[in-house]
């Protein structure tokens, strides 16, 4: 007889269940950043301009915080940005 699937979730120390909060202003600026490569260029290579332009007209609802991170991030791909800002959220949260 096989063993019924249980819940492993409810198992896990706390520090593996919990998950980041993202904000939408960071969902906004790695959405803006997939659909507009001239966008995800100057957000891996300018990011402060990135982010006081904002996109299509409308500005980034984010933190200070959430702003000096993007800015302190050197990465070399959008995808590399993306694992830097994550890394640096599960330590922050």
């Amino acid at each position: 007889m096989i063993a019924p699937l249980t819940n492993y979730q409810n198992s896990l120390p706390a520090k593996f269940t919990s998950k980041p909060k993202v904000s939408s202003g960071l969902s906004q600026v790695f959405a803006a950043a997939i659909v507009n490569q001239q966008f995800c260029n100057m957000l891996l290579q300018d990011p402060s301009t990135a982010l006081q332009k904002g996109y299509m007209g409308q500005t980034f609802a984010l933190s200070k915080n959430e702003q000096d991170l993007i800015v302190t991030i050197r990465a070399k791909s959008l995808s590399d940005l993306a694992k830097q800002i994550n890394r640096s959220l599960l330590i922050t949260y």
